[in-house]
């Protein structure tokens, strides 16, 4: 069992560093809220991370691979948010982030740009990341090629889980903490809306890949 352990820590180590739609909405809401809504944004995903391991320790992710409607219309709604996600940062004007004293002096219009509810901070991670059948998918698909034989499957999959989890954590802190750095840099009016675009080009990417797959 430690060595299967190892072995996942590993291989989970190069999938978690992949930028994914996960990854994008955390460094959406870095530009568009600053640190403090980049990082309500990686607890979102983390806690959707979480719903996942549950259910395919529960085998609930099972049903999900095995439906292909319950699949298909949890990936056409998948695509529709990050879709949803892509339009809005290309329509978005260069707000100045969360904490900024330019904040205060904005004009109204500009404050009223803010990213509706839905697409920030904490529900913006959750449900990008519980609105991505992939996800449940791979959680079912991937954990069990590395329990060992005889091992219990629910336990050995929540303990894969678990090591995933704290994987993307470390990386969601690197992540956000890194961008301490550049703070001044991203509140560029030029800059921003430049990130912003290509966010959003990248995420209506992702939208029209998960829309289009089968």
């Amino acid at each position: 069992m430690l060595t299967a352990l190892l072995t996942f820590t590993t291989a989970s180590v190069l999938i978690v560093l992949l930028p994914g739609p996960d990854t994008l909405v955390v460094v959406r809401n870095l530009l568009r809220g600053g640190r403090r809504q980049a990082a309500w944004a990686a607890v979102g995903v983390l806690v959707g991370l979480m719903i996942w391991v549950t259910t395919a320790a529960l085998g609930l992710s099972a049903l999900l691979r095995a439906s292909h409607t319950g699949y298909n219309v949890l990936r056409l709604v998948g695509a529709a948010y990050l879709l949803f996600l892509g339009v809005q940062s290309l329509r978005s004007r260069a707000v100045p982030m969360s904490g900024d004293p330019a904040m205060t002096e904005a004009p109204a219009r500009t404050r009223r740009a803010r990213p509706a509810l839905l697409g920030r901070g904490f529900a913006a991670g959750l449900a990008t990341d519980l609105l991505n059948p992939k996800v449940g998918v791979f959680f079912v698909t991937f954990l069990p090629g590395f329990v060992p034989r005889g091992a219990n499957v629910a336990a050995a999959s929540a303990a894969f889980g678990a090591i995933f989890i704290v994987e993307t954590a470390i990386y969601f802190a690197v992540l956000v903490g890194l961008a301490a750095k550049v703070t001044r840099w991203m509140n560029d009016p030029r800059i921003r809306r430049r990130l912003e675009r290509a966010t959003g080009v990248v995420l209506l990417g992702f939208g029209i890949r998960l829309a289009t797959e089968t």
